[in-house]
């Protein structure tokens, strides 16, 4: 999915509704539908789908999105009110239409204007649940003033105890840019409408964004294509494009319809990362997963995932037969017989390789020995694995996340995916991808380990090993995100994201 420019997709709105009057009604209709259903499903995968939602709605076409959203949440029997930063009278257009239509329905709003109405509330309202920050659009540039101001305050002031939605782009932060104002509304998720804008590639805006959500408005086909990408070296992954990337499934499929995934991992001081890897895996859709690993981490394994095939014959030269992906490194440890097996592997491997973990630390200072492998390969390093891997330090690959990852592709001849907050999937010869889902309830031990067990099935379901990394790396922030809904970040571990692939997998296949 390209970034846009904001200038270029308003342009892109008059156009379409100056040939289409009836288009402006329509787009919003299909935003506050859209902002709707994304709430909605935070509500839950909170466990609370009645949990009362509060819209702060500007005077412009973001505001309307908010009234069209209360109305819609309405029909799924979520309790929606609405609070206006200016008069009603300031209402104009398409969002005056749909304000009348909210009031029409006894839909809850008022009107909070001026300082002291902004302290009575602070004072006398308790936070919904979940806050929805409808204030200003793409369009705005600076800091916000006046009622607007106070309602970013408020806002923030209630981030310990509501989940923040921004509608579109959080107030304050700079569409094109990223860059936020002083004074900025911080989401916990960002809903945008029709395409992402420019800015929220930026490194900077993610503290703001929180995890993205791409919401279509109904913008003709020929209109969108129009538009310029702003960035064409750099797409984003959507819950679109994950649908698009996922094989169906025929009605009289097999196990055998989808590959069998082999697992390589595993030692007596890390036993658990394999298990988590067969977790990942196992939720894929892979029809078999088997995991060749050590005798202690064979017992976690069978109590854990009764479904993998569990194999204690862990050595520098595996069995490879039977498998259609093949994945090593999640907890191995290090010493001259995992280079060993990194090493045949790479020789010998007849289908896509993936290595993480240890299998990176092994290769470290010599990335251009995955050259050598004829089948294609992906690498999934965090950081640091990289730094090793390229001779250099994390703070160099941290200062430019995008040049680290493209340097890797290059001299590795790999598919690279550089794990952390904007995961980046490169690929020298196409534009790089980066995935906005995900949160920092996912930097603990064993995150990794569930991401390269489901890429790794996903694998070996034969799906092109670039657009299976795409997709991995989106089902598993957006499990990482209904985790962190659940659990709450700080309390997050490996296995709850691990247990919430099916309700990732559940929301790419409903929208």
């Amino acid at each position: 999915m390209k970034f846009i420019a904001s200038e270029s997709l308003r342009k892109a709105e008059t156009r379409a509704i100056a040939k289409e009057n009836a288009l402006a009604t329509g787009m919003m209709e299909r935003a506050g539908r859209g902002l709707a259903r994304a709430i909605h499903e935070i509500a839950v995968q909170m466990g609370r789908p009645t949990a009362p939602v509060r819209f702060l709605a500007g005077p412009g076409n973001n505001g309307g999105d908010a009234f069209a959203a209360a109305i819609a949440l309405r029909d799924l029997g979520q309790p929606a009110d609405v609070w206006l930063t200016c008069p009603k009278e300031k209402l104009r257009g398409t969002a005056k239409l749909f304000f009348a239509e909210l009031a029409k329905l006894d839909l809850p709003w008022r009107e909070v204007v001026g300082e002291r109405a902004w302290q009575r509330q602070n004072e006398a309202t308790l936070a919904s649940p979940i806050l929805v920050d409808a204030l200003l659009g793409t369009g705005a540039r600076g800091a916000p003033l006046g009622d607007i101001r106070r309602a970013v305050e408020y806002v923030n002031s209630k981030r310990a105890f509501s989940i923040i939605v921004a509608a579109d782009v959080p107030t304050g932060l700079d569409a094109d840019t990223g860059v936020p104002a002083e004074c900025a509304v911080r989401a916990d998720f960002t809903v945008t409408m029709c395409l992402p804008k420019a800015g929220m590639a930026a490194p900077v805006a993610r503290e703001y964004l929180g995890s993205l959500t791409l919401i279509p408005i109904g913008l003709p086909r020929d209109y969108v294509d129009d538009m310029p990408d702003a960035s064409p070296d750099l797409q984003m992954t959507s819950v679109m494009d994950v649908r698009r990337l996922l094989p169906p499934r025929p009605r009289d499929a097999n196990k055998g319809t989808y590959g069998t995934a082999l697992l390589l991992g595993g030692s007596a001081r890390y036993p658990g990362a394999i298990v988590l890897a067969a977790e990942g895996a196992v939720r894929s859709g892979a029809g078999l997963v088997r995991v060749s690993t050590v005798d202690s981490a064979a017992v976690a394994l069978v109590a854990r995932v009764p479904e993998a095939i569990a194999d204690v014959r862990l050595g520098a030269e595996p069995a490879l037969d039977g498998a259609t992906a093949v994945l090593a490194g999640p907890g191995l440890g290090r010493g001259s017989e995992v280079a060993a097996l990194v090493d045949y592997l790479l020789r010998e491997t007849p289908v896509p390789l993936l290595l993480d973990a240890d299998a990176l630390n092994a290769l470290a200072g010599r990335p251009e020995a995955v050259r050598a492998c004829k089948q294609p390969v992906v690498l999934t390093p965090h950081p640091g694995e990289l730094a090793r891997l390229l001779g250099t330090d994390v703070a160099t690959i941290q200062g430019d996340r995008l040049a680290a990852a493209r340097a890797a592709a290059e001299r590795t001849g790999a598919i690279v995916v550089l794990k952390g907050a904007g995961t980046l999937i490169a690929q020298t010869g196409q534009p790089t991808w980066i995935n906005l889902t995900g949160n920092p309830g996912m930097a603990c031990g064993g995150c990794g380990d569930v991401l390269a067990g489901l890429l790794a099935g996903l694998l070996a379901q034969g799906l092109p090993p670039f657009d299976a990394a795409c997709a991995a790396a989106w089902l598993h922030g957006n499990a990482g995100d209904y985790a962190a809904l659940r659990c709450t970040q700080p309390a997050m571990r490996a296995g709850d994201i691990a247990a919430a692939l099916p309700d990732a997998f559940r929301y790419v296949s409903l929208r």
